[in-house]
């Protein structure tokens, strides 16, 4: 981390919310135990089987301007059906209604189950596991799976239990830093440089709060939706 950052990080620590933060403080503590729960089957799952990671992980190219749980019951209803596995574009894309960009997202599913292929089968854990660390796992999905930028990148490392350091800035996570004065404000658009830049700052403020990452994420999702989900 540059100087200027560094003196932009502890001078925004000095401006948190107090209130807000507090707010913050009250609600880990009350839902901490479901926390580790999802926490824990985040965990659980990177122990899964290849099809079952390969699912996690097909969830996030689903999730770009689509809800959640709308992108999961698409994961889900591919899965029971077979399509997710041996489907082709044009099958896949009936059960892609209730998400956004389908013809789009179809093709990115058929294209990362390929990408995820060797001798045959689905490994997309051995694949993974062949690159040490959460940050390159993160340039490697960057690089070469389509359909996920940075956001959806660090939701799949999330998902399989990697997710202690990282930040899904969605724009529930983004309202929330700019209430704590974590952010002045929120981006119309977030280059790679800016995202990493927020990523500090919120990491910055997980150090500040004695929340980890992981847990923080699951705090300001559940103070804007009421709820912990995927």
């Amino acid at each position: 981390m540059d100087k200027k950052l560094k003196d932009e990080n502890k001078e925004m620590i000095n401006k948190i919310n107090k209130e807000k933060n507090e707010e913050i403080q009250k609600i880990y503590k009350n839902i901490k135990q479901n926390i580790d729960i999802a926490i824990k089957n985040y965990k659980k799952a990177w122990e899964g089987t290849e099809k079952e990671v390969f699912a996690e992980m097909a969830f996030c190219i689903l999730t770009p301007q689509s809800k959640a749980k709308n992108a999961w019951q698409a994961i889900t209803n591919l899965v029971e059906n077979g399509l997710l596995y041996n489907g082709e574009p044009e099958e896949i894309v009936e059960f892609l209604n209730i998400v956004r960009f389908k013809n789009n997202k179809s093709r990115y599913l058929v294209e990362f189950r390929e990408l995820m292929t060797r001798d045959g089968k689905l490994q997309p854990k051995k694949i993974l596991s062949e690159i040490d660390d959460t940050f390159e796992k993160r340039k490697w999905i960057l690089k070469n799976v389509k359909g996920m930028g940075l956001k959806e990148a660090n939701h799949v490392l999330r998902n399989l239990g990697f997710g202690e350091n990282i930040a899904i800035l969605d724009r529930h996570i983004l309202r929330n830093l700019k209430e704590l004065n974590v952010i002045e404000e929120i981006p119309k658009s977030i280059s790679e440089k800016k995202y990493y830049e927020i990523e500090e700052k919120m990491r910055e403020y997980s150090k500040f709060s004695k929340i980890k990452m992981d847990e923080l994420d699951l705090v300001l999702w559940y103070k804007q939706t009421g709820e912990i989900f995927k």
